[in-house]
């Protein structure tokens, strides 16, 4: 399983750490907000809501290095879209979601 990691994050601060605490205070902040909109669209059934929370997640997980769980976001983002919820792309996002809040926890 792909980990977390600021190799992005490095990339863009280019050695600035007062751009990179920033970046990651950015996330660190925004994530667990975002994180609660998803469930909370979970617990309504709204496709179209649900969509919209993993569109925004996903991106974190591209700035946090997890390009395969990108894709695993991308697809699970195309069949909301449809109206459908495949449980194994699902269970893989939420899973990567407390990956995500536990790293962010350590930096």
């Amino acid at each position: 399983m792909e980990k977390p990691n600021l190799t992005y994050i490095n990339k863009l601060a280019r050695e600035d750490v007062s751009v990179k605490n920033t970046l990651i205070n950015v996330i660190k902040d925004e994530f667990p907000i975002e994180v609660k909109e998803y469930y909370n669209s979970i617990e309504k059934n709204n496709f179209k809501e649900i969509e919209a929370n993993v569109h925004r997640i996903k991106h974190k997980f591209s700035i946090l290095g997890l390009e395969e769980n990108y894709e695993n976001a991308n697809k699970f983002e195309h069949n909301l879209r449809e109206s459908k919820i495949e449980v194994i792309e699902k269970e893989k996002f939420e899973q990567i979601l407390d990956v995500i809040s536990e790293y962010l926890k350590t930096i």
